[in-house]
């Protein structure tokens, strides 16, 4: 840690700080649901399943990826609890799991396009 000379100590502040500061698991949670969203294929495959809930090879066609490579990916999402699937006879659908997961996306989308 760097060292800095203090000039003044804000008492008040430093514990509304400490007051508020979550556990170690949640920073951990939260690290990794933002670390799962962090790849430019999962990133499309959300946005995707953001405009409407897709099978895997409607995924596949609109991504131009392979079934495994795909199927890794929503795995991936998956297991973060991203997105959540479910089997109509031959067909596995692929949707987001709740509204959370694009709030967060549109977000950062408008961050971003904000400072372009």
């Amino acid at each position: 840690m760097e060292h800095c000379e203090i000039m003044e100590v804000h008492p008040k502040e430093i514990e509304l700080v400490k007051k508020n500061q979550f556990d170690k698991l949640t920073y951990d949670n939260m690290s990794n649901l933002l670390k799962m969203m962090s790849d430019p294929t999962r990133l499309k495959i959300l946005h995707a399943l953001f405009i409407h809930e897709l099978c895997v090879c409607d995924l596949q066609l609109c991504l131009n990826m392979s079934q495994s490579a795909l199927s890794h990916q929503l795995s991936n999402l998956r297991i973060a609890r991203l997105v959540t699937s479910r089997r109509e006879g031959k067909n596995v659908y692929y949707s987001i799991i709740d509204d959370h997961i694009k709030v967060l996306f549109n977000m950062v989308y408008e961050h971003v396009v904000e400072n372009i």
